[in-house]
């Protein structure tokens, strides 16, 4: 038994390493400092953007307002998953970028189904009230 070795692996896939690394280099793209500034600024821009667009009243119709911020919320969204949270195709075997993908889809039947459920309340709120035009002081 003097001459028995434990450093070596017993076939459970646990090798000891005789370096103190664990084995970080994984294939992930952790970051850098230029990736993070890259997408500081990207965020910084796709959210004065907006606010310009709003408080700027450069449109004068609010739907096509509305539609611009959302596609600049969406570009946005992008934006912070892969820089800050580094999903790409290849990180976790593809897991991430279906789930992103299954949440996207979550996210668009959610909002359209309440914008939907909202709009048609608002319109059919009260049908027997009179529209304000029609309402006339009778002499």
């Amino acid at each position: 038994m003097a001459g028995h070795d434990h450093n070596h692996d017993h076939g459970h896939g646990h090798g000891h390493d005789d370096h103190g690394h664990h084995g970080h280099d994984d294939g992930h793209d952790h970051g850098s400092l230029k990736s993070y500034t890259i997408g500081f600024v990207l965020a910084v821009i796709l959210t004065a953007v907006p606010f310009w667009l709003v408080m700027g009243k450069v449109f004068s119709d609010s739907s096509t307002t509305a539609l611009i911020l959302l596609g600049l919320g969406a570009v946005q969204i992008v934006v912070h998953m892969v820089y800050f949270l580094h999903m790409n195709a290849k990180s976790e075997g593809g897991w991430n970028m279906l789930a992103m993908i299954f949440s996207a889809v979550v996210v668009v039947i959610v909002l359209s189904g309440s914008i939907w459920v909202m709009y048609h309340m608002n319109h059919n709120m009260m049908p027997g009230m009179p529209d304000a035009h029609d309402m006339r002081i009778r002499p």
